[in-house]
């Protein structure tokens, strides 16, 4: 277990750069982990240039017309640096895959959830960090979550008929006149030195993220009750969020660091990484990409999938009570088949088995709290549709559960109803994998993205010429 060295130091509305000079005894993880990546940078840059110089003009694939009428489906079109997704092995961080990072990364409990911060710094360096390094980027997080008290006040103004999307994206975007990139990018700035002026704003971006989103969460769910203070206690960033959504067990501290961390990263092919990566192309700062990815996360065929299937297990109980069977769950699953509907949780566009990230929620919620009817139900319809989805549909290419199949059940054990908030939990969890991609874009000088396109016409006629 990683013991966590804590401080509480208050900060004045200042630069980043200047809140760290306020402490001149300690020596930063932040400017550690700075420094190894730029001993890291003119590595992979270095082979970056040797495969465009050698290999540049080699035919990776074909693409045919169903994939450009599909929204380019399945075509490998850009360098995504953070994870991977494989079809028999899920989604990989970094080249570990889930399992690993389960039992690698640090933690708070003894042999419990992967502590958040751990992966941040994976994601950002390639490497976990040293147990001194660990220890005090926790607290470089913590410190770096200042938000000046006139955002907080806009924050909190928003209408409580805005949904809490919407406000979660606006909120960040609120904080984007403390971007140090954007005022580098204004005074003039080399391209190789791109990465080192968007470093701090992709920090502070996640840093910020669980903070802006429980201003959100208290701004339509608890009248507005204030924040505790972020720095006066010995709280984590998972551990945190839950506390200043009000939850403090500990168990539901254990859930806030497993969900985030399972939650983080999905390749660069998901909507809302290639938006936030398009975005920032083009040197828009990461508030404005971040901002940007969370609208696109908001869409219901992205984001929504935890409450839309938390909603199916929910039907299954009014629909048969309590004390529902596995028959009642192949009834329901024909019902809803029927009905021109999918089964929510179930199948994915890549992955073809049991996603580990719904393993390892689903183990959480049989190890912590076995007796709860919605986990329950969970594992029952594990057990029971991967067989049954073929049976019924020959044609369907994945019928295992994915991500969204248990985060809606866990979270409803502690009382967490509010079902419409369940994306800005998805969209703070994001935040570690999209800043840490959006850095290495610009450590890698990748030019701004631009596509081209066919009309349908222009299409048709150019099909027409291929034998």
């Amino acid at each position: 277990m990683f013991s966590v060295r804590r401080a509480a130091i208050r900060m004045r509305a200042m630069p980043t750069e200047n809140i760290l000079h306020m402490i001149p005894s300690r020596t930063f993880a932040i400017h550690k982990l700075k420094g190894k990546l730029a001993e890291i940078i003119p590595e992979v840059q270095g082979r970056l240039n040797t495969l465009k110089k050698e290999h540049g003009t080699k035919i990776l694939q074909t693409v045919n017309v169903n994939q450009v009428i599909q929204g380019m489906k399945g075509i490998k079109g850009v360098i995504y640096e953070t994870s991977e997704i494989y079809p028999t092995e899920g989604v990989k961080y970094r080249g570990y895959s889930i399992d690993e990072i389960v039992k690698m990364t640090p933690s708070f409990v003894e042999g419990g959830s992967p502590a958040p911060e751990g992966v941040l710094w994976l994601f950002l360096s390639g490497e976990y960090p040293t147990k001194e390094e660990f220890d005090d980027f926790v607290l470089d997080l913590k410190e770096r979550s200042y938000i000046p008290d006139e955002t907080i006040e806009f924050i909190r103004s928003f209408p409580k008929n805005m949904s809490p999307m919407t406000q979660f994206s606006m909120g960040m975007l609120a904080c984007q006149n403390m971007s140090t990139f954007a005022q580098n990018c204004e005074n003039g700035i080399a391209k190789d030195k791109h990465w080192e002026a968007i470093y701090d704003d992709c920090i502070n971006v996640v840093a910020k993220s669980s903070k802006v989103a429980a201003l959100v969460f208290n701004n339509l769910y608890n009248d507005n009750k204030d924040l505790p203070d972020f720095m006066d206690d010995k709280l984590d960033f998972g551990a945190k969020y839950a506390h200043m959504l009000g939850y403090d067990s500990e168990d539901m501290y254990e859930l806030m660091r497993l969900y985030l961390v399972l939650h983080m990263d999905h390749g660069g092919g998901s909507a809302g990484a290639h938006t936030n990566k398009l975005v920032g192309s083009v040197l828009s700062d990461p508030y404005l990409s971040f901002s940007a990815s969370l609208s696109t996360i908001a869409g219901p065929l992205h984001g929504l999938g935890s409450q839309n299937c938390l909603k199916w297990y929910l039907e299954i109980v009014d629909k048969y009570g309590e004390n529902w069977t596995k028959d009642d769950i192949v009834e329901h699953v024909h019902y809803t088949l029927n009905n021109k509907r999918v089964v929510p949780g179930y199948g994915h566009s890549v992955v073809r088995m049991a996603d580990p990230r719904f393993i390892h929620q689903l183990k959480f919620g049989l190890t912590h709290f076995p007796n709860d009817n919605l986990i329950k139900l969970v594992n029952a319809c594990y057990e029971v549709i991967p067989d049954l989805l073929p049976k019924i549909k020959s044609t369907i290419s994945s019928p295992y559960p994915n991500l969204v199949a248990c985060s809606g059940a866990l979270l409803m054990h502690f009382g967490m109803d509010q079902l419409d908030y369940y994306t800005v939990l998805f969209g703070v969890s994001r935040s570690f994998g999209y800043m840490s991609s959006l850095l290495w874009d610009r450590a890698l000088g990748l030019p701004m993205e631009r596509p081209g396109s066919f009309t349908v016409k222009g299409l048709l006629e150019t099909a027409k010429t291929i034998e």
